[in-house]
């Protein structure tokens, strides 16, 4: 899969009240957009995702698969923050000629999404048939329904929030005192608190996972065993594999974005701002994620106007977003065959 890139080349302002000099968004596309640009399926990844949903998500994009480049034309882009392409703290700071580092400002879910709706613009898409998105994926796809309520058809909410949870900022403090904690954290090179990352990367899987998850997947061999553990080596290996493909400032700043995300900010109130949204709605909550747990995602259902809510339960946790193809793709096709008319539009052939 081929990637792409957006280049905005003027000053962005930022949230914060700090602003980025221009930006560049990685980006790919399948599938063809269709005469009337009724067909467009905008998939959001999360945290330490990238622009290619059919390597993190085969099960559900890709030929034959319920997001369907056939008859979708699926987009997605890399977040602003992150390293896989997109503007991030590795990036070059025109004002200086150096790597941004630990000068990367601040940055929240509703920056990442007033960049990805400038690439939209871009694209030339006027109307995005379905948002989808799992974890920090649909935090981002929440905040683009309420920023731009006549955009979206559908929004498919998975594993995600409204606002983020004291549990879930515990958890990423924890990960970013480990990262403070190498020594090398507060020198200006790509690699800098590479060791500490690993460890915060060994934290955070046991929030994406669980008790029944280790016990399952990480059995103990025998029961003479002093030392030599699976889970043990399983946590190492987690540190060494996001160290092969990311790096800890960027690790960081997206930690940070988690902890600022608050769809009710400058907007009255997390009720108000669901309220706004006029996208059909469904939401997918996961029995045994421990990080952002059930009663999350039963919240925004609540609140958001006339939305389903469906669960599924899976081994894996938070982890079920990534993992659980079968009955995701079920629970929305079942949904989606609700509104008929719109589904039958969706699946016509698209014209070359």
């Amino acid at each position: 899969m081929d990637i792409q890139y957006f280049d905005y080349k003027y000053s962005f302002p930022l949230e914060s009240g700090e602003s980025l000099p221009g930006f560049r968004l990685a980006y790919t596309t399948r599938g063809t957009l269709n005469n009337d640009g009724s067909n467009v399926i905008w998939v959001c990844h999360a945290l330490t995702g990238n622009a290619d949903p059919g390597d993190w998500w085969s099960g559900m994009v890709g030929t034959g698969k319920y997001f369907n480049p056939e008859t979708n034309f699926i987009v997605c882009a890399n977040i602003l923050g992150s390293c896989y392409g997109s503007t991030g703290p590795l990036s070059i700071n025109p004002a200086t000629t150096q790597p941004f580092y630990h000068e990367f400002p601040a940055i929240t879910v509703r920056d990442m999404v007033e960049a990805m709706d400038l690439l939209r613009q871009e694209l030339g898409i006027e109307k995005i048939h379905t948002c989808v998105g799992g974890s920090v994926g649909g935090e981002q796809s929440v905040e683009w329904a309420i920023l731009r309520p006549n955009l979206i058809d559908n929004l498919v909410l998975i594993a995600a929030s409204a606002v983020a949870s004291p549990w879930c900022i515990a958890f990423n403090e924890a990960q970013r005192m480990a990262i403070e904690a190498d020594p090398t954290w507060i020198e200006r090179r790509d690699d800098a608190g590479a060791q500490g990352m690993k460890a915060a990367r060994a934290m955070a899987m046991i929030s994406y996972r669980n008790y029944d998850t280790y016990g399952f997947t990480q059995a103990l061999d025998n029961n003479e065993q002093l030392d030599g553990y699976k889970s043990a080596s399983y946590q190492r290996y987690q540190g060494e594999k996001i160290a092969e493909r990311f790096n800890a400032f960027t690790y960081w700043t997206l930690s940070k974005v988690m902890d600022s995300h608050n769809v009710g900010r400058n907007r009255g109130s997390i009720l108000n701002a669901l309220n706004q949204i006029k996208a059909r709605t469904l939401v997918v909550g996961i029995r045994s994620d421990l990080l952002f747990p059930p009663t999350e995602q039963q919240f925004l259902a609540r609140h958001i106007p006339d939305a389903t809510y469906e669960e599924i339960d899976s081994l894996y946790g938070h982890d079920g977003f990534l993992i659980e193809f079968r009955p995701l793709g079920g629970i929305i096709r079942k949904w989606m065959a609700a509104a008929e008319p719109d589904l039958k539009k969706l699946a016509e052939p698209v014209k070359k």
